[in-house]
């Protein structure tokens, strides 16, 4: 019978997702939970799972194409007599964001008798087979690579395939090359088959200097850009003006998240001047410390763990507006969502229960987090439910700013550069180590006197970080 699998709700209340790619071929047979696809949302890069067992019979969209929530994405030939599809309500086959869809085994009483039971039900990590437990991942074929022809045309603009000779399809079973969603782009807009690509690096996973190193080595050229070009964006012709790129993912998500917040809540910004010669002494310090190998104690995980103490003096400033309910939501944990700048645009993750963590442990959870998002594997589970956010524009050389606030939070704070400046101290004027705060608020939730109170707690606490331990 013909299977159809419609695009599920991916657990965010979205109403579409690009197709980054697919996974699979017309043709191919796949096992349950097999990952078909990679799909891109206004929050983040998700592999979608089989719902099914069997033989690719259409692929509904292509590569780049965005699909609706509901709408026809794969079907395929399985064993029985009757058609069957995956319901289009979008709750009906939610599925959740992870690389490990095939790890999950059923829960014990999840089976279903009758017609229900040829409807795969994709809630969690994937479609749950009766009775089994965890499916295991078929290795994948890998799909024969064509040969140039004497007329020329090739996958690879005209590249010599034959300097790689690709091995009989039937005799070469893998895995798929493991590498990153925008290596995966990268490699895509050069025309690079990452089955080709040998991975340089420890970790074993491709890199873009990896599939540079290959395309020269088949003499294919880097893609030109002109200088009004985005990054990424091949230019069409010598002397182009101007070029277009279809709003969508993070940037369409940004932009309308960051319209709601500016036009929902009435920003204020206020700044601070802070001397704080005595954290980048602690933090060179720590650095210096052999007990720290592997820890990067930055002024950023400084910065973060201040804030924690700060909102402990100050709760007002870790609060949210429920215009629907008619009440203020006062959080007593704080998940602080760290602003990172990514090649798919601005997304801001968070790190849980932030309060509860030592500085080393802060500093370890932002690394972490920072790299992920430039990976782009932040999960949207990752990018939802912050309670205050950090802004780091310094990095940039950029000394203050007015952030705008995360959509449901009452403040972020923005980090600027730290600059050798003189300043007064101890009677003397001195060269220091000077860092401008800036802090948003939304008025609606926080007054004047009581930003001013949290930024000078956080202040305080980066002038003299011995401080801290007075709030602990």
């Amino acid at each position: 019978m013909i299977a159809e699998f419609r695009l599920p709700d991916l657990g965010e209340g979205l109403p579409e997702a690009e197709i980054v790619q697919w996974l699979v071929a017309q043709g191919e047979e796949v096992t349950l939970n097999q990952p078909i696809a990679e799909v891109e949302t206004a929050k983040a890069i998700v592999e979608l799972p089989s719902p099914f067992a069997g033989i690719v019979t259409t692929l509904h969209a292509d590569a780049g194409d965005v699909v609706e929530v509901g709408s026809p994405l794969i079907a395929f030939e399985v064993a029985g007599e009757d058609a069957v599809s995956t319901p289009a309500e979008p709750d009906a086959g939610r599925v959740a964001p992870t690389d490990a869809a095939a790890d999950a085994a059923p829960a014990a009483g999840d089976e279903v008798a009758g017609a229900e039971a040829t409807v795969p039900n994709l809630v969690g990590y994937g479609a749950a087979p009766r009775g089994a437990g965890r499916p295991q991942r078929r290795p994948r074929t890998t799909r024969d690579v064509p040969a140039p022809s004497a007329a020329g045309g090739s996958v690879l603009t005209d590249a010599p395939h034959d300097a790689v000779a690709p091995a009989p399809v039937e005799d070469v079973r893998h895995e798929r090359p493991r590498s990153t969603p925008p290596v995966r782009a990268y490699a895509r807009e050069r025309g690079i088959d990452l089955a080709l690509v040998e991975a340089s690096g420890v970790s074993s996973i491709i890199r873009r200097e990896d599939v540079d190193e290959y395309a020269a080595s088949l003499g294919a050229s880097t893609p030109e850009q002109t200088p009004s070009s985005p990054r990424g964006v091949a230019a069409r012709g010598a002397f182009e003006r101007e070029s277009r790129v279809p709003i969508r993912g993070i940037r369409k998500h940004t932009a309308a998240a960051m319209v709601r917040s500016a036009f929902t809540a009435p920003h204020v910004t206020t700044f601070l001047e802070v001397d704080v010669s005595e954290t980048t002494r602690l933090v060179s310090g720590l650095r210096a410390d052999r007990r720290l190998d592997g820890h990067r104690v930055g002024i950023m995980a400084v910065a973060a763990k201040a804030v924690c103490l700060a909102l402990r003096a100050e709760p007002t400033l870790n609060t949210a507006w429920d215009e629907a309910a008619g009440e203020i939501v006062q959080y007593h944990y704080v998940n602080l969502g760290i602003a990172a700048a990514t090649e798919r645009g601005l997304v801001v993750p968070n790190v849980a229960d932030a309060d509860r963590l030592t500085l080393v442990e802060l500093a370890d959870a932002i690394g972490a987090l920072a790299e992920t998002a430039r990976s782009g594997r932040t999960t949207p589970a990752a990018l939802s439910g912050g309670t205050f956010s950090i802004t780091n524009f310094g990095v940039f050389g950029i000394d203050a700013g007015t952030p705008i606030l995360n959509p449901g939070e009452a403040g972020i704070l923005g980090l600027g550069s730290v600059r050798r400046r003189p300043w007064e101290h101890d009677g003397q004027i001195v060269l220091r180590d000077i860092m401008t705060l800036s802090l948003s608020f939304d008025h609606r939730l926080v007054d004047g006197e009581q930003a001013a109170r949290f930024l000078t707690a956080v202040g305080d606490v980066l002038r003299e970080p011995g401080r801290a331990m007075l709030l602990l």
